[in-house]
């Protein structure tokens, strides 16, 4: 048996068919197999963002495209939910902003792609738009949808340019700093949508990088709002209703000036107490950063904490729904809790340790089975992976590493590029291989943050740095759904930039919580 419960290939003659399929039974004698309901079932595996994103936009909607479980009936309920603030607000003429919140890989971007394509008709005053600042996210979501639609208009005997598709779609999913730059055009006029989803809110600029990103690339001086109110600005500009949707990530912020969701509270308390605030209680934890600002808004009157706005179910790792827990444990050094993680989840999504790259990436090409796609993954500050051959400074073309096939040299499948938190953020693979450098090192006196400059580590001591760092690796970490396998290089004592005591004491945290070595 092999993993995931599914038998290797028996080659058999013809006259052998009979004992095999007997041998097969009497291996699964224990089993409760109907084979009426079997042969009634429907083949329902969990789709990648990609395959999901499609699926939207041809017109399904997330109950058909998600397994038929809780994660299912979650996004579904989450959907629902949102549907009917929109429906409420333009019903009652009022304006209402959502804070969505979910583990990694719960759907939150699923969850608002749904809403936005049943709403892409620019005639209708409920016309919608799918925000995100994640460049990488925006490129690949666009270029997989043109190319599939594409495909299916020529399947269909109906072909179509592929620069009119994509012009289509451009408009149903855009970067939101061209959204911004589109509304600093004309102050007083409100864009055409009454309704902007917002991927990854959390990332959203505080009033420095702001400012600092007006003066230098537009030449507005003084400007004086942070990305997220003048976001909400824009679409408080209707003279009657309008509707944002956050959708926010726990411990996701990875960039210079990424507020986290304290700067979106911080506008409403400050500019936009008429609005409506509905909101998930789950922004109370700790890795939202946002638990006095919340408390600030108790004395607001219109603030609506609603259950269904939180997605407590990984879509992502299908075979395990506690690995993003995993991750927060072992970053968080909940050593009990990570270890009894870890045996919790062994069987069902395998975490392997190794020092060894060239391992790593043969037990990758072994576990994906078909399609399934694989890749390596490394922090953007990993600079001494370089003996390894593994290089961070080249910026890969997302499109080609998540897009393209086995045949494709600059495709994952390659193993020669790899990909950042920066590109990785949003998106994800089957098989992951993440190698970790001498930037986060675990020590007995916990984490510790370095970034390499020059000829040598440079400690990091700001705190806000320091969590970009580490939510760089809890990215990194969660981007699998079947599985991965984790590389912490040997040092060597010829090279001062890399000595053994940089990874050797990372190496023994992780496999004191129980990771299998390989």
């Amino acid at each position: 048996m092999s993993f995931g419960n599914v038998s290797e290939p028996i080659l058999c003659a013809p006259v052998q068919l009979r004992s095999v399929l007997d041998e097969c039974n009497s291996a699964f004698e224990n089993r409760n197999l109907d084979g009426e309901l079997w042969l009634k079932g429907r083949y329902s595996p969990t789709p990648t963002i990609i395959e999901a994103a499609q699926a939207l936009y041809r017109g399904h909607n997330v109950a058909e495209i998600s397994r038929s479980d809780s994660s299912s009936n979650s996004l579904s309920k989450t959907s629902e939910a949102i549907s009917k603030i929109i429906n409420e607000s333009r019903a009652n003429k009022r304006k209402s902003i959502c804070f969505l919140t979910g583990v990694p890989g719960a759907g939150k971007t699923l969850v608002g792609l749904n809403i936005a394509t049943q709403h892409t008709e620019s005639v209708g005053d409920t016309y919608s738009v799918f925000l995100s600042g994640n460049g990488p996210l925006v490129a690949i979501l666009r270029e997989a949808l043109t190319r599939d639609k594409v495909a299916a208009e020529k399947a269909r005997g109906n072909p179509i340019k592929k620069s009119s598709v994509m012009s289509e779609v451009k408009a149903f999913i855009q970067n939101v700093h061209h959204f911004r730059d589109d509304c600093l055009q004309d102050l007083s006029t409100p864009p055409r949508e009454h309704v902007a989803l917002f991927d990854e809110a959390q990332r959203a600029w505080d009033l420095k990088q702001t400012s600092s990103f007006m003066k230098q690339k537009k030449g507005v001086l003084n400007f004086e709002q942070s990305e997220p109110a003048f976001l909400i600005s824009c679409l408080d500009r209707h003279p009657d209703w309008s509707v944002v949707v956050c959708l926010v990530g726990g411990g996701q912020e990875i960039n210079t000036g990424e507020a986290g969701i304290s700067e979106w509270i911080d506008a409403i308390l400050n500019e936009f107490q008429h609005w409506d605030i509905h909101i998930s209680p789950k922004l109370h934890d700790s890795e939202y950063r946002a638990v006095e600002n919340i408390e600030k808004l108790q004395r607001l009157d219109r603030v609506y904490w609603n259950n269904d706005l939180h997605l407590s179910v990984s879509m992502r790792s299908f075979r395990a729904e506690k690995v993003s827990h995993l991750i927060k444990a072992l970053l968080d050094q909940e050593v009990a809790a990570a270890s009894s993680l870890v045996q919790e989840i062994e069987h069902k999504y395998p975490i392997v340790l190794t020092r060894d790259l060239p391992k790593a990436k043969a037990w990758l090409k072994a576990k994906a089975r078909g399609s399934e796609r694989y890749g390596m993954l490394v922090s953007s500050q990993a600079y001494r992976l370089k003996p390894h051959g593994i290089d961070v400074r080249p910026q890969i073309d997302p499109i080609h590493w998540f897009l393209n096939g086995k045949d494709d040299v600059r495709s994952s499948y390659y193993l020669e590029d790899v990909a950042t938190e920066f590109q990785a953020q949003g998106l994800e693979l089957d098989w992951a291989c993440v190698t970790w450098d001498a930037d986060f090192r675990h020590t007995e006196n916990g984490w510790e943050h370095w970034s390499f400059r020059g000829e040598r580590w440079n400690r990091i001591r700001q705190q806000e740095r320091q969590n970009y760092l580490k939510n760089a690796y809890r990215v990194l970490l969660t981007r699998a759904r079947q599985g991965m396998v984790i590389v912490v290089p040997e040092g060597n004592i010829e090279d001062h930039t890399r000595k053994s005591e940089y990874y050797d004491s990372t190496f023994e945290y992780l496999r004191g919580v129980g990771i299998p070595t390989l």
